[in-house]
């Protein structure tokens, strides 16, 4: 049987849920299950409801042996385990005995259970038991999940989750994210399922929970699937006539027009400036001044006439003309009452530097802050936080230390520490940074706010994100899926452990999600996922060098065999393809590497080569069209030395960018010390290198990749 894609009766739908919600009830019958599925397309077997053991013997010997019998009861929800389903139910007599004994069995099991009947269902032949359900999730709403069923569901916990509604691509993209996905494609002689009935079946789901919020979990379990089409034998519907208000929603042009001037603000007021060493308002300030800032900087002290030279007022409402952004450095008990006099000024964002809200505990204070915000229509960065650098404006709002090279690359950090990091990171490494912004308890300004912001600020071009919650999981996936069609968007999210998701609800206030939602839903929407904050960095830094691939074949070329063996595993772990070659590719290789060399993929040319080797194979690997990314692995030798690799690598590939041949290129190098300076030598040159490590190199190249297929570009 195959299911009728796109098949929607609102009206039947509407009518069964009002009668649901005139009983009191949370839940539907079976029966009730059943027209809703008919509704929407979801096809089920042939089924009667039988009122008397009679009926029931009538009604199976009308659909032909053998069937199975269930109880209908609006308070037993899990059938089998009051003894009210019989399966095999092969002839009138047993049907008229397997009545009486589910009908018995329900009361034993719930003496006050309201007894419809007993429900008799056309018995299908063997097929592949999977899941296909919805649930509401506090973070993301509505949710498709998909699985195979029985023990691999149960043990291995083998489901996959995507946002509803749900395009047939999303769809058919569930049925490989399981880990048991060959099982669908028929294994051990065994045929492969209907991927189409399948499909239709979760878009379907994900329509009808889409179409009517109050349902919050479907359950269709089993589904069978099969060659010819796939049919829900059981349907569990669940409703909630309540269902949690989602954060309250900005618009796009909102957000743009307040971050902006957040961002990018021509005035700055620091609320609790200092001229006192050692006082957070004293470093905010000092940073504005010292980090090259050219807007008015308006210090605010009720004590002071002037601070660092700059003249002192006792209220943002004594500041003469405009404010775009206030930055808070006095202690939360007073934070109140500052924010009241910013929304009576107008100014349109405030940058909460101070602790001691949700996250000691102060669940109240923080919700006072939060109504004010909404009130006076001030957007609220924080509190909890450090602070934020945007560089192209040469802006510090920040009391961490001082920081202004400009790159291309924006990040963000829910924590504190993490932050510092990111800055200890970038100026280590030189990285170039549009801005890093502190998001900390998040009463406000979210991820998703960050994202609508960097998606139209020409100075950034990809976007690195450590969060560990979502305070509205599908605004975040909603802008994120827009924003990677255009710009890398990379995350690391914490929490991915047990252990971990309890110390990040501990350390915000928030409880982190499920991980494997996160998972499915991030990879939904175009991000690349980072495992760890090095990770993290590490993509940040490396993903915007990187020109775009063409294609999927990847190559490796290689000084030693250890090393080619090691990279390649992580060609595997990233998910990237090494291409195979044609007889007259591997020929051409074979023409510039000794005879004991190995071509093929990867390319060893042997540790003992003069630079030419390097250079010619190099060469070669950009010159075919057929050949869309590199993976080169140096070894430290007396002959071809790591600033020679270094020098000969960024000439041959400077020379195919000169000509318009732009491949990704990324590097391992083994060695002794000097391959440090050859690897900051080839970054600088475009060119990702990593020394001391085989996986970072090809996890960057990964990340452009995942990057790549999923904006479409390959």
């Amino acid at each position: 049987m195959l299911a009728e894609r796109g098949t929607r009766d609102q009206a039947a739908v509407r009518s069964i849920l009002e009668r649901v919600k005139a009983d009191n009830r949370n839940s539907l019958t079976a029966p009730e299950a059943k027209a809703v599925c008919d509704a929407y397309g979801i096809p089920v077997p042939q089924e009667a409801l039988a009122a008397s053991a009679d009926a029931a013997a009538k009604s199976a010997e009308s659909m032909g042996f053998p069937v199975v019998m269930k109880i209908v009861s609006p308070d037993i929800l899990h059938k089998t385990e009051a003894g009210g389903v019989i399966v095999g139910v092969s002839s009138a007599d047993a049907a008229r005995r397997a009545y009486d004994q589910i009908v018995a069995s329900a009361k034993k099991y719930k003496s006050d259970a309201k007894i419809v009947g007993v429900q008799v269902q056309q018995q299908l032949g063997a097929a592949q038991e999977v899941i296909v359900g919805a649930i509401s999730d506090q973070s993301f709403g509505k949710l498709i999940a998909f699985g195979l069923g029985g023990v691999l569901v149960e043990v291995l916990k083998d489901v996959t989750f995507r946002l509803a509604p749900a395009s047939r691509e999303d769809a058919l993209s569930m049925l490989d994210g399981i880990q048991a996905a060959e099982i669908l494609k028929g294994v051990r002689g065994g045929e492969p399922v209907s991927r189409d009935a399948l499909a239709s079946i979760i878009e379907n789901v994900s329509t009808l929970v889409t179409d009517f919020p109050e349902i919050s979990e479907v359950d269709l379990n089993p589904v069978f699937a099969r060659p010819d089409g796939a049919t829900a034998v059981d349907a569990r519907l669940l409703v909630d006539w309540n269902p949690p208000a989602r954060p309250k929603q900005h618009s796009r042009d909102e957000i743009v027009r307040a971050m902006n001037r957040i961002m990018r603000p021509d005035a700055v007021a620091v609320i609790g400036a200092s001229s006192e060493e050692g006082k957070i308002g004293n470093s905010v300030m000092k940073n504005l001044i010292n980090g090259g800032y050219k807007g008015n900087i308006y210090p605010v002290n009720p004590s002071a006439d002037e601070i660092l030279g700059y003249k002192a007022y006792k209220s943002v409402k004594d500041v003469p003309g405009e404010i775009d952004v206030a930055v808070f450095a006095i202690p939360a008990k007073f934070v109140a009452a500052a924010l009241t006099e910013c929304g009576e000024k107008k100014i349109p964002g405030a940058v909460l530097i101070p602790s001691g809200f949700a996250e000691t505990g102060n669940v109240e204070g923080q919700k006072e802050i939060q109504a004010i915000g909404q009130q006076y229509n001030v957007r609220l960065m924080g509190p909890n936080i450090y602070g934020f650098y945007y560089t192209p404006k040469h802006l510090c709002a920040t009391f961490c230390t001082a920081y202004d090279y400009q790159g291309k690359v924006a990040l963000s950090s829910q924590s504190g520490g993490v932050g510092m990091a990111i800055i200890g990171f970038s100026r280590s490494a030189k990285m170039g940074v549009s801005a890093i912004v502190g998001l900390g308890n998040k009463a406000d300004i979210d991820e998703d706010d960050l994202l609508t912001f960097f998606e139209q600020d020409e100075s950034t071009q990809a976007v690195a994100m450590h969060m560990e919650d979502l305070k509205d999981g599908r605004a975040f996936a909603e802008v994120a899926k827009r924003v990677s069609k255009t710009k890398p968007v990379m995350v690391l999210k914490a929490g991915r452990t047990a252990l971990g998701a309890k110390a990040a609800s501990s350390h915000t206030g928030a409880l982190a999600g499920d991980d494997k939602v996160y998972d499915d839903v991030l990879r939904q929407s175009g991000v690349i996922r980072a495992r760890g904050l090095r990770e993290l960095l590490d993509f940040a830094r490396g993903v915007p060098v990187l020109p775009t691939p063409k294609g999927e074949n990847v190559v490796i070329i290689t000084g030693a065999g250890g090393s080619g063996v090691l990279l390649s595993d992580s060609v595997v772990d990233a998910g990237l393809t090494l291409m195979k070659f044609p007889a007259d590719l591997d020929e051409a290789f074979k023409k510039f590497i000794p005879p004991f060399g190995a071509s093929g993929n990867p390319v060893d040319i042997t540790g003992g080569e003069p630079p030419k080797t390097y250079q010619n194979t190099i060469r070669l690997g950009l010159a075919d069209d057929r050949i869309h990314a590199l993976i080169l692995g140096y070894w430290h030798t007396i002959v071809t030395p790591p600033m020679v690799f270094a020098k000969l690598t960024a000439e041959v590939v400077e020379e195919f960018r000169a000509r318009g041949i732009d491949k990704p290129v990324v590097a391992s190098l083994a060695g002794d010390v000097q391959v440090e300076e050859a690897s900051e030598y080839l970054f600088d040159h475009g060119i990702p290198a990593y020394p001391y490590n085989c996986e970072t190199p090809v996890a960057v190249l990964g990340a452009k990749y995942k990057w790549a297929r999923g904006a479409g570009l390959i």
